[in-house]
């Protein structure tokens, strides 16, 4: 029963995570849109928080059209897949035991 309940906190906390990394990456495609300032302590936060990640699929995948970059989109649906993966196995190695 305690080790249920571990598996399945831990669940909510790897959903937690996920659901907060998305929401900074949804936020640093939205001030992309506009000239923001680059000194902005929140605008440096959200590229330091996603620019490794996209630069690593960038390297793997050009994704630039017509000077729109869809790297965003492709790690935000990766994310949302992975997101949904990791729980259910966390949910279902909880109600095993």
């Amino acid at each position: 029963m305690v080790i249920r309940e571990f598996f399945l906190a831990v669940a909510g906390l790897v959903d937690l995570a996920f659901s907060i990394y998305i929401i900074i990456l949804v936020a640093r495609a939205v001030i992309s849109w506009v000239n923001p300032d680059p000194y902005s302590p929140v605008v440096r936060f959200l590229h330091r928080a996603t620019d490794p990640v996209l630069f690593r699929i960038q390297r793997l995948i050009p994704l630039q059209f017509g000077g729109i970059d869809f790297t965003p989109l492709v790690l935000l649906l990766g994310l949302s897949f992975v997101q949904r993966i990791v729980h259910a196995a966390l949910v279902s190695i909880a109600y095993n035991f």
